[in-house]
């Protein structure tokens, strides 16, 4: 990723992670650059593809934060099978407790992401506006309330971590979504929900639009009996 100078537009961030569990392709992914040199709302957004790897993932992270003037906002993105909608992450938990080995064959079981840090974040998006925009545009969308305990929750309490104890991330609003799998994947796993590439992408560009221009996040239930 090149550093941006001069009067560049401010910078959108989307994180999508490679494919994992032998799957060859990531919806996380495809949407991310997909998205690449979109411009929204004043701002441009730049694609980065994660590694599904602990410790690896942040590093990868890291270099994509410090590639330019800090971004207003980042989207950390990831696959969840069995999800039927696009799913805003509510809280990140530091915790790593892998039931799989990552991509490089490491599987930490009970580990914290950050040592000493806070038990939890919470995203600092907009959530149920972004969903509430969502649903008004015909495009499946909710709030959850668990990112797992695997290499996307890792790298959603890295990011919320970073802009909670870093000056120039202060303005910085980030967050975690997780995605349902592509058809392709789905026709290969009997049973899963399953989402197109293009409606998944179309979902972004309103969130994405909402994340920007809502201060204040409206007040309406999104929670879950279970």
């Amino acid at each position: 990723m090149k550093k941006t100078t001069g009067t560049a537009a401010p910078r959108v961030l989307l994180a999508g992670f490679e494919p994992f569990e032998n799957d060859p392709v990531n919806p996380a992914w495809e949407i991310a650059r997909a998205l690449d040199g979109w411009a929204c709302e004043g701002a441009a957004v730049q694609a980065v593809q994660l590694p599904c790897v602990f410790g690896r993932a942040i590093d990868r992270l890291d270099e994509a934060l410090a590639a330019g003037a800090p971004p207003v906002l980042v989207l950390c993105i990831g696959a969840a099978g069995g999800r039927t909608e696009i799913s805003l992450e509510r809280a990140a938990l530091n915790v790593d407790d892998a039931r799989i080995p990552d991509n490089a064959g490491y599987q930490p079981i009970d580990i914290p992401v950050v040592e000493g840090g806070p038990a939890a974040y919470f995203s600092t998006l907009p959530m149920k506006a972004m969903v509430r925009d969502m649903r008004a545009a015909g495009l499946p969308a909710a709030v959850s309330n668990s990112a797992g305990t695997f290499v996307c929750n890792h790298i959603f309490y890295a990011l919320m971590h970073r802009i909670a104890t870093q000056p120039a991330l202060a303005r910085t609003r980030g967050g975690f979504v997780h995605v349902p799998y592509l058809p392709e994947q789905a026709a290969s796993k009997p049973g899963f929900a399953s989402m197109a590439l293009a409606t998944q992408v179309e979902a972004f560009r309103v969130a994405i639009r909402t994340a920007l221009t809502v201060r204040d996040d409206v007040r309406e239930t999104g929670g879950r009996l279970h």
